[in-house]
């Protein structure tokens, strides 16, 4: 049987669901540390705080990594998940190759997503974003990892991220000491 090259490289469609809250999260090409210093994490929120003024989208949690980043993320009624991540991605790669004069790809392959099917995944996924610096050997607690949801909520920076509901509230107090009031 012979296939034709058109089937082989196709890729599966993404997995959409109105109202669905999703990981999404992209790595860098040839997981290069283009996210390493403060000022290009500062470049990247500062893309993502431009998104949410154009499109209408809640971001619950987030960590920028050296490499890659994760959010919890929701399209909002009439979005879409595509259009949003495209916008981002294109605009911080287009802002990235001005800075240092380059060309091409910035992150490698499209963003990934999963649907957050039920609240014990969104636990678990909101703490594993969160805890993905300690894991990296980074910090010792997520909270003092400057661009880190947790980081946010501690300062009461919601410009990104939406606030915390209770239950969240109580989460990562049981995580992170002392982390929100």
């Amino acid at each position: 049987m012979t296939f034709s090259p058109l089937l082989i490289n196709m890729r599966k469609p993404r997995k959409i669901r109105h109202g669905a809250k999703y990981h999404v999260m992209a790595r860098a090409n040839r997981r290069e540390m283009i996210l390493s210093s403060r000022a290009l994490k500062a470049m990247f929120y500062d893309v993502v705080k431009r998104a949410r003024k154009k499109y209408k989208f809640v971001i619950q949690n987030f960590c920028i990594m050296g490499n890659h980043f994760h959010f919890i993320m929701e399209p909002l009624k009439g979005e879409s998940l595509s259009r949003i991540m495209q916008w981002i991605l294109s605009v911080f790669a287009m802002k990235y190759n001005k800075t240092f004069n380059y060309i091409g790809h910035v992150f490698y392959d499209r963003f990934k997503s999963k649907i957050i099917e039920d609240f014990r995944q969104y636990v678990a996924t909101f703490i594993y974003i969160m805890e993905n610096p300690v894991r990296a050997g980074i910090v010792k607690k997520p909270e003092n990892f400057e661009y880190n949801g947790v980081s946010f909520m501690q300062k009461g920076l919601y410009d990104v991220i939406q606030p915390p509901d209770d239950v969240i509230k109580i989460m990562i107090a049981s995580i992170c000491k002392n982390l929100i009031t």
